[in-house]
């Protein structure tokens, strides 16, 4: 706003300097000091921020404008609108009062300088006018840009905070896990092997002396033995997930985080016994399904992605498809070489299409029971 006050005053000084000099004014001089002195105490009136120094420097402007345009040159009332706009706008909000607390000095002034004084007391408004929409506007965008970083910082410190919090609620489950698999150890398997301890111990004593003692011995510490040995085998079995579960749950992670960072919506459905789909074959689905899911990213244009699993009678169904433009030649470039290269390390094959959008299918023979 401040610069299109300067500009506005620098060509009204502008015209009153050019129409003394066409005229040729005997005291340009008198001009020259005039002009000087309004330039300086506009100058000083934007450098000082404070609004008691505007207000006094405006008044100093609208009395040096008085006196020029009285003892020097009738020209300079040509300045005084726009220094009465400047110092009512600090005091009045209506748009009409400042237009007519500007014109009033038309009253005054020479008959002949009332039209182009009445021309620059308008311009001067409109100029005010727009300068005062622009940095309201101004101000009101930089009041939503604070109040968005403010609202930015605090969801980052949210999304920190709850990192942490996820992360230490990971720790403290491994934490748990730890200690409840360590329980389960030793009050199942240790004190099955420390009586299988005692009782081989016992038997081993009584070998001389009392055989069928021992014998008896013996076999008990055997059957807690095996005991024992189902035991941890239960626990192990009980640890490991099954083989669909990690596969599914890995593709279930890659789906999620493909949505979280791209813009395609992508769904993910299966069917069928997933037992049946081997860890080899699940390493070479998620190979497939990414290589997949990035192409579609960088060249069909998609907005909606889906990939569908599904376990057949003899074979494993892989599709991913999205809704983007397609082509009509399809060239296999190294990712699509790269899945059928994988695909056919377990007799596999891969079906690309593009017919509506583009597709790619992963078949997958299942391997005999």
């Amino acid at each position: 706003m401040e610069l299109w006050m300067i500009f506005t005053k620098l060509i009204l000084l502008v015209y009153i300097a050019f129409t003394c000099i066409r005229e040729e004014v005997s005291h340009i001089s008198w001009v020259v000091l005039a002009s000087l002195l309004y330039f300086c105490l506009n100058i000083t009136m934007y450098i000082f921020k404070n609004h008691t120094v505007k207000r006094v420097l405006l008044m100093l402007t609208i009395a040096l404008s008085v006196t020029a345009c009285i003892l020097v040159q009738p020209l300079f009332c040509l300045v005084l609108p726009l220094a009465i706009i400047e110092l009512a706008g600090e005091f009045v909000h209506s748009r009409l009062t400042l237009l007519i607390l500007s014109a009033v000095p038309i009253l005054y002034i020479k008959v002949e300088l009332q039209p182009i004084y009445g021309l620059a007391a308008t311009l001067c408004f409109l100029i005010f006018t727009m300068a005062q929409l622009y940095q309201d506007k101004l101000e009101k965008n930089e009041a939503q840009i604070d109040t968005m970083r403010k609202t930015l910082h605090r969801l980052t410190k949210n999304i920190n905070e709850n990192t942490e919090y996820i992360r230490q609620s990971e720790y403290t489950f491994k934490l748990e896990e730890r200690n409840r698999i360590s329980q389960e150890i030793h009050d199942k398997i240790g004190h099955s092997m420390t009586g299988a301890l005692f009782q081989m111990e016992a038997a081993k004593r009584l070998m001389e002396t009392d055989q069928s003692k021992a014998t008896e011995l013996l076999q008990n510490a055997i059957n807690i033995s095996k005991e024992g040995i189902e035991n941890i085998r239960m626990t192990l079995k009980n640890m490991k997930p099954p083989t669909e579960q990690v596969g599914i749950n890995r593709t279930k992670l890659l789906i999620d985080d493909f949505n979280a960072k791209q813009s395609i919506k992508t769904v993910l459905t299966y069917e069928g016994n997933l037992d049946l789909i081997t860890p080899i074959q699940w390493k070479i689905i998620h190979e497939n399904v990414t290589e997949a899911l990035t192409n579609a990213m960088k060249y069909s244009g998609s907005t909606l992605a889906s990939v569908d699993v599904k376990v057949l009678n003899k074979i494993i169904r892989v599709e991913v498809k999205d809704n983007g433009v397609g082509t009509e030649i399809i060239k296999k470039g190294l990712g699509i070489i790269g899945m059928e290269e994988r695909t056919a390390t377990v007799n596999g094959k891969i079906i690309v299409d593009s017919t509506h959008g583009f597709s790619v299918t992963t078949l997958l023979p299942i391997a005999p029971a």
